[in-house]
């Protein structure tokens, strides 16, 4: 690793108390996670995938540097780019006596105006208009996609309208939902987090004939991995994403920060994998996620 590469790697994070981001012509970005499976007993045949990495780049959204480090079992693992764009690491591991660590850091930049229009085959992308079995639509779904949609508008407007009303349906909580909870079941029950918020919006939007796709990613000042919504409309003449969080009732601003889309959650969960042993295997994990610097327009407030 070259000196400048691990200088800006281990950049301090700015205080955000009195950053103006949104007139900032760029902005940097510092992420570090960390994931460690422990485990009672020694594994064996240990395969994994990883989707911590950012993506190359997102809309206006530069990945500058990054650093993954695998710790506590020899291990190989090999980097590619999925179907979507996505970073997606693949580790194996013949054995891990106690715990393997995944641990990434990444510099990304944001450009303002760096906009990346999207192919205008996205607007009819069979994926991002088929339900998935996270997002498949019940009669409640129905009905309510029809409620929204019957107000008119253009595309936009009636993917904000949806936003919204998710918003305003759903209310946030710990404990009621997992990773495998559909949106039928989350709207059902009412409460859940954000990944429910993003899979009852994305089966409303691909009921309304709008295509959707999920987001993971980070949102400076929250505490874990954030998941909200792009919906992919035609705006002067070009294909763009229209990035909405459900679970805030707002369009995503300069706090988001993108690491990978897809159908739903199980095309980006940050990791998943198996192994051969007992059923013993623990999780946790931490994270931080801040501003290293930014540049303002010339003669206003912020840091550089």
């Amino acid at each position: 690793m070259t000196g400048v590469r691990r200088s800006i790697l281990s950049a301090p994070m700015l205080d955000p108390a009195g950053l103006d981001l949104e007139s900032a012509r760029r902005i940097t970005y510092r992420i570090e996670q960390r994931f460690r499976y422990t485990y009672e007993s020694p594994v064996s045949v240990l395969s994994q995938r990883l989707v911590i990495v950012p993506r190359p780049r997102h809309g206006d959204l530069y990945r500058r540097a990054h650093l993954l480090e695998i710790s506590g079992a020899r291990a190989e693992h090999r980097t590619r780019q999925d179907a979507c764009g996505n970073t997606v690491v693949r580790v194996t591991a013949a054995r891990v006596e106690r715990e393997v660590e995944f641990r990434v850091v990444a510099v990304l930049e944001r450009v303002r105006g760096d906009r990346l229009p999207l192919p205008a085959a996205a607007l009819r992308d069979a994926a991002l208009h088929a339900p998935t079995s996270l997002t498949a639509p019940d009669d409640r779904l129905r009905q309510l996609a029809a409620d929204l949609v019957r107000a008119g508008g253009e595309p936009a407007d009636v993917a904000e309208r949806i936003c919204s009303a998710v918003h305003a349906t759903m209310s946030y909580g710990f404990g009621t939902t997992s990773v495998v909870t559909t949106a039928a079941q989350a709207l059902a029950g009412g409460i859940g987090v954000c990944q429910d918020y993003a899979h009852i919006m994305i089966s409303l939007c691909r009921l309304a004939g709008l295509p959707a796709r999920y987001v993971s990613g980070h949102l400076l000042g929250q505490g874990g991995t954030h998941a909200w919504v792009e919906v992919i409309v035609a705006q002067d003449g070009v294909a763009t994403a229209l990035a909405l969080d459900p679970c805030h009732g707002r369009r995503a601003h300069s706090g988001y920060v993108t690491v990978a889309v897809g159908r739903d959650y199980t095309d980006v969960a940050p990791t998943s994998g198996t192994y051969v042993g007992a059923p013993s295997g623990r999780l946790t994990g931490d994270r931080s996620v801040g501003v290293i610097a930014v540049d303002n327009p010339l003669g206003e407030g912020g840091a550089r």
